[in-house]
């Protein structure tokens, strides 16, 4: 399993989108507001989420 670094857009849950803002040992913190329906969601801004439990869908750009 890769894991996500800081800038991946990752999915998790039923098809919710963020990017990865910190990288910890067992988890990220994700950005939500990435998606454009975001406040279509009762959901705060930030999540964690588990590197088990979400999927790489976008790399970061890093030079």
């Amino acid at each position: 399993m890769k894991i996500a670094e800081i800038g991946d857009i990752v999915e998790f849950k039923d098809g919710l989108q963020g990017i990865v803002e910190k990288v910890n040992e067992n988890s990220v913190i994700v950005d939500l507001t990435y998606m454009e329906n975001y406040r279509d969601f009762d959901l705060e801004e930030k999540t964690v989420v588990n590197h088990k439990n979400y999927k790489i869908i976008k790399g970061s750009l890093s030079v």
